[in-house]
């Protein structure tokens, strides 16, 4: 039985406990297509009128709900989003409960360092299960409706989801030498019960990421870590730049690092400015201001990285990142001169362009550039991207909605038409995720074609020049 109909996403559908209510996430406001506020509504399981729980609380971008199991507490998580119900810009997700029968909504989690991820799961009469990404890595911590707290799982593991039953609690994970795990939390100890990546370690050695700060000149500490191949070096290095922005790396596996780092290359993965998991003010640190800080932290991280690492060669360094990271690598390259090449991968590269072209909505580029074309212009890629010397390859898939692929062709057509070394991989019937959950076979042409490209510009004891005849010769 249909229990609701409209013209906007009805989401996050739970059941009250007697299972006469059904609770859902929706955005029924009026002016609903001016800005990005969600709120909490409840219908009858039987059918019904709706009902808004929270009819005169402030814009925020509600993400899930559930009730308590004793029947008593409405867990809810949500985002702030400003007076205009538009500034998502590095807002941490906090977890909420009111009194299902009515009431104040307390915010339960700190908000400025703690970002509350889904799903969320009853434990107890009154308590519940979430995740909380912090300084790469995701904890798993119980919360109850009396404000009470506790770390359940916390690193170096990355909490992918759990599930409770009494006080038995089973946690889903990742860590350095497994992309998932199973284990269970009983009477306080935390037991693995599986390891599915034994067959991986049997065919090669994972390698164990180095989690490493790097301070600025600014006196503000950067975050990351360093994957490095096996043997004595020296090693070429790669700098990699994450997408998001408002995202992070981890020490969990990752199945770039290792690879690259397979094939003889000194791997680098930091959080600037910018990321999340450091708080809101560091993620909030590049609104209107993006390619100044996030810029310096991730080359105070290089520099520090370098001298910090014997084994890596200071004088053959490569960059490059995906999405964001597409963006902050062709900015790099366009006011640094130091790399040997670089890779831009499905890059935000024209805010101009982007606005009202990308899926994810017409207000993104101007939450974090501005919306003035003065300022989108002061930080543009293709602003600086005469000024571009390296080597670079451009790739990009066909059905990219998220950074639509005349992004990619652009960058490429301007880079050509100034001489500079280029290269464009394009991707038939791949979209934003390729190098995550695109199809097999193309995840693996993009990785040969990804190698063959540092093989030429920055090759390694591992990873020479094949014979021509590959996509970038």
């Amino acid at each position: 039985m249909q229990l609701t109909s409209g013209d906007v996403d009805h989401t996050s559908p739970s059941f009250s406990r007697n299972g006469e209510s059904v609770y859902f996430v929706a955005s029924l406001h009026e002016g609903h297509d001016a800005d990005l506020a969600s709120g909490i509504y409840r219908v009858p399981a039987a059918g019904g009128d709706i009902t808004a729980l929270r009819p005169d609380a402030a814009p925020q971008s509600v993400l899930e709900v559930c009730e308590s199991v004793d029947g008593e507490w409405l867990f809810f998580t949500a985002q702030d989003l400003g007076d205009d119900g538009l500034d998502f810009v590095a807002r941490n997700t906090a977890l909420y409960v009111m009194p299902v029968r009515g009431g104040k909504a307390t915010m339960l989690s700190d908000v400025e360092n703690q970002d509350v991820g889904c799903p969320l799961e009853t434990v107890g009469a009154d308590g519940v299960l979430a995740p909380n990404t912090t300084r790469g890595n995701v904890q798993l911590i119980r919360w109850t409706a009396d404000g009470g707290t506790e770390v359940l799982v916390e690193g170096p593991r990355v909490v992918i989801g759990a599930s409770a039953v009494r006080d038995i609690v089973s946690v889903s994970f990742g860590d350095a030498f497994s992309n998932g795990e199973l284990g269970v939390l009983e009477n306080g100890e935390f037991r693995v019960l599986t390891d599915f990546a034994r067959a991986l370690r049997g065919k090669a050695a994972i390698l164990e990421p180095h989690e490493f700060t790097a301070t600025g000149p600014d006196g503000y500490p950067v975050h990351g870590w360093a994957v490095l191949p096996e043997g004595p070096g020296l090693h070429p290095v790669l700098l990699t730049i994450h997408g998001g922005p408002f995202a992070q790396y981890t020490g969990a596996f990752f199945d770039e690092a290792q690879v690259y780092a397979e094939a003889g290359y000194a791997v680098l993965m930091c959080n600037p400015r910018g990321s999340a998991g450091y708080g809101q003010a560091h993620g909030g640190a590049i609104k209107e201001k993006m390619g100044t800080v996030d810029m310096a932290d991730v080359l105070t991280f290089l520099d520090g990285a370098v001298e910090a690492f014997p084994a890596m060669d200071k004088e053959s360094i490569g960059i490059m990142g995906g999405s964001y990271g597409g963006y902050l690598t062709a900015w790099v390259i366009g006011h640094e001169h130091r790399f040997k090449a670089a890779i831009v991968e499905r890059g935000f590269l024209d805010p101009v362009s982007f606005a009202g072209s990308s899926d994810i909505g017409w207000f993104f580029g101007g939450q974090y550039t501005g919306g003035s074309l003065e300022q989108m212009a002061a930080q543009s890629p293709m602003a600086v991207v005469t000024a571009v010397r390296t080597p670079t390859l451009v790739v990009h898939s066909e059905n990219d909605l998220r950074c639509p692929v005349e992004q990619g062709q652009r960058y490429f057509a301007a880079l050509k038409a100034q001489g500079v070394e280029t290269a464009l991989l394009l991707f038939p019937g791949e979209d934003h995720e390729l190098s995550r959950s695109g199809t097999p076979h193309h995840r693996r042409q993009r990785f040969e074609q990804i190698l063959a490209w540092w093989a030429r510009h920055l090759p390694s004891a591992a990873n020479r020049p094949r014979e021509a005849g590959s996509a970038t010769d």
